[in-house]
């Protein structure tokens, strides 16, 4: 028998609720200025909540970062993985899965690049934090799925997925132009990509 679901308390739906505000704000503020131009009282004043009430759930704007750009990721690679199902030739479909990624990256350069520099040197038991590290897993795992089907054995495939995500979040991380667009930085990946499978696949 299916047990019912569990309903939601008003505490919890206050709590969802204040969130949502929080993130809706940051997003808005994020991309209009800059993360580096917002301040934490913006983003307060925004979503109608005290400074203190925003610290329950971000302590700093680099969490308020992470907490914004997951979603934008997660969505991103979602969209990659779906294009990459229908591509036989196995580097287009690693690209089809990387594409997404670095257009959601390129939105907005600055916070692209902040959103890295966060995911590396942020506090890992932060849950935004872990979450933008689970992301990173999840995309090593897509990756690995495509490369099996010509990588053999699966410790190969892991390792190359591995390898490849490295290669595209250095690719994005790099101190570059902020005019290169996105076709820049996906044949960046691409050359790199190529090089790193002939090497490491079988000969045919």
């Amino acid at each position: 028998m299916t047990a019912a679901p569990r309903a939601v308390s008003r505490r919890e739906r206050n709590k969802q609720e204040k969130l949502d505000r929080i993130t809706a704000a940051a997003r808005e503020l994020f991309a209009e200025r800059g993360v580096d131009d917002v301040t934490t009282q913006q983003i307060a004043e925004r979503a109608d909540i005290g400074a203190g009430t925003l610290f329950l759930y971000a302590r700093t704007k680099g969490e308020l970062l992470l907490l914004v750009q997951n979603a934008a990721y997660e969505d991103a690679l979602a969209r990659g993985v779906q294009a990459a199902d229908g591509v036989p030739d196995v580097v287009d479909a690693v690209m089809a899965v990387v594409r997404p990624v670095v257009e959601c990256n390129r939105t907005h350069v600055d916070n692209g690049r902040t959103y890295l520099r966060e995911m590396v040197f942020g506090d890992p038991t932060e849950t935004h934090h872990a979450e933008a590290l689970a992301i990173v897993g999840r995309t090593e795992a897509a990756l690995a799925d495509v490369l099996r089907r010509e990588v053999r054995p699966e410790q190969d495939a892991v390792a190359l997925a591995h390898v490849v995500s490295a290669v595209m979040f250095l690719a994005m991380a790099a101190p570059r132009d902020a005019a290169a667009t996105v076709d820049d930085v996906v044949e960046e990946v691409r050359r790199q990509v190529a090089v790193v499978l002939r090497n490491g696949t079988p000969a045919q």
